[in-house]
């Protein structure tokens, strides 16, 4: 997997534009009604990166950064500032945010998710790039401790329980994670009078598949 498990700069990626897409293929009938289908079963994130820019210092860190992921060929992680944790925005991270499985007994190892709802509705979006020290796991009610009753793993966003929980234990989590994406361009151009002038260049980021 070409994969650096390294942060884009949070600084830089503040201020930054952009969110979930879906891919949706629709066909009118004759009657003038619809069928719609989609391929694709979780959605795909774009952003802008160039926005975050605000000073020289932060185009020569963007180029350095670039420049180490060679372009598109090594995806990296990405803070989304808007989603970036299991709790509410405004809310602080708590091990019991997110429902993420339920116990059977056997199963040892879960992948963390965080549910959206709306009205009836949800989708559980999968979550594989957990940030490092933010993950809390618990059963039900107990919070368990990192370590001795569960590892995770932050390369993959898979828990890994030391013994199986119960069976129709709920087992929940809260957590930070970032956005597995790549470069979607081999080609950042900038300029210094341009940008004094309130230029920012155009460096889109897309979402990858991990």
């Amino acid at each position: 997997m070409n994969f650096h498990e390294i942060r884009f700069p949070a600084s830089l990626s503040f201020g930054s534009v952009g969110g979930p897409e879906r891919r949706t293929e629709i066909v009118t009938l004759a009657n003038g009604f619809e069928e719609r289908n989609t391929p694709w079963a979780h959605s795909r994130r774009r952003y802008d990166a160039g926005l975050g820019m605000r000073s020289l210092d932060d185009i020569e860190a963007l180029i350095a950064f670039f420049e180490t992921r060679r372009g598109q060929m090594f995806g990296f992680r990405w803070k989304d500032w808007a989603d970036f944790k299991s709790s509410k925005a405004s809310g602080q991270i708590a091990f019991d945010d997110q429902v993420i499985a339920v116990g059977d007994g056997v199963t040892r190892f879960f992948p963390l998710i965080k549910t959206y709802r709306s009205g009836t509705h949800s989708y559980d979006r999968p979550i594989a790039k957990p940030v490092q020290g933010t993950v809390r796991v618990g059963v039900e009610q107990d919070e368990l401790q990192e370590g001795v009753d569960y590892e995770v793993d932050v390369t993959t966003g898979i828990l890994a329980f030391a013994h199986a929980p119960d069976p129709q234990m709920q087992i929940v989590a809260g957590f930070e994670f970032d956005v597995p994406v790549r470069f979607a361009t081999d080609q950042i151009q900038t300029s210094v009078a341009s940008f004094q002038a309130g230029q920012v260049p155009d460096v889109p980021v897309i979402e990858v598949r991990v």
